[in-house]
């Protein structure tokens, strides 16, 4: 298609997401109160003042109260809370719309992986997002212990919300590299031994990412996103060893570049035994016994 037809379809594929989201993100205002109720129960178990900040300080102990600031923060908090649900919910939906955006410049017999990518990425992305979610009360904790004693901490709710959907996003999209790196493989861009290789640089990268995306950045936080990450890398190349053998049995020279020459065999095989050919014996007169062309002097009529 010229560039014209791409942007127009990537204009469709857009849309269909973005509705998508948008109508989930109105069933989440509607129920947004619960739902901030749902994401804040991991703060509110791990750092909650149950007996308030005078007592709480009088132990010793740091706690953190939710508060909001300003008329219109309510408001606010409705919105991040509607725009997460819908983002996190709909995920099945702009998922199935990335890949088919990509599937019209695959050859027919990779569409067919078309089901396996949304069905792989669904589950990925939701156990990225509640990694993310179970790893808040211990992040929320270790920030709070920085709290001098005596005082109190104030959590804006819009702030915690920030927290809470950069990282069920980041941990969720970070789950799908594996799957990335497999489709890949599948579309025959990389090898799996190519990935392999890579082993070292991709273990620093996702531990460097890992540090970026949570924002306690202790090693247990840390570690939580990393750990996983790179195993999923470790499965995504052994899956993608499997698809090469498999690939290389069916095609020795599927592992060749475009400019790269198939091995030739340059040993001459064996001719086998010469079959003799017996001409039709010609009669006296010139015609042959079978019918066929007359010869004479061992030469037919035409030559």
């Amino acid at each position: 298609m010229p560039l014209a037809e791409h942007l127009r379809e990537l204009r469709n594929r857009l849309m269909k997401s973005v509705l998508a989201v948008l109508a989930v993100t109105i069933v989440g205002l509607v129920y947004y109160k619960q739902i901030a109720d749902f994401l804040t129960e991991p703060l509110r178990d791990s750092v909650g003042c149950t007996e308030g900040f005078g007592r709480a300080a009088e132990d010793g102990e740091a706690c953190a109260e939710i508060t909001l600031n300003g008329l219109i923060a309510p408001f606010t908090v409705m919105l991040k809370v509607g725009l997460t649900t819908g983002v996190v919910l709909t995920c099945p939906v702009w998922l199935y719309q990335l890949w088919a955006f990509l599937a019209p410049g695959l050859h027919s017999h990779e569409k067919k992986y078309a089901r396996s990518f949304v069905a792989a990425g669904v589950p990925l992305f939701l156990a990225g997002a509640y990694l993310a979610y179970i790893v808040l009360p211990t992040m929320a904790s270790t920030l709070i212990e920085f709290t001098p004693e005596g005082t109190g901490n104030l959590v804006p709710l819009d702030d915690f919300l920030d927290i809470i959907t950069r990282m069920v996003i980041v941990f969720g999209l970070a789950f799908e590299l594996p799957l990335v790196l497999v489709m890949l493989n599948l579309g025959g861009v990389v090898t799996g031994r190519k990935l392999l290789g890579w082993w070292r640089g991709m273990v620093v990268s996702i531990a460097v990412f890992a540090a970026v995306a949570t924002p306690s950045g202790e090693p247990l936080t840390m570690g939580a996103l990393a750990a996983p990450i790179v195993l999923l890398y470790f499965l995504a190349v052994g899956i993608c060893l499997l698809n090469d053998r498999r690939r290389k049995r069916k095609d020795p020279y599927a592992g060749l570049s475009d400019d790269e020459a198939a091995p030739l065999d340059h040993a001459p095989e064996t001719v086998g035994a010469v079959e003799s050919v017996e001409a039709p014996a010609a009669l006296p007169d010139g015609t042959a016994a079978d019918g066929g062309p007359t010869r004479r002097n061992g030469y037919d009529d035409a030559t």
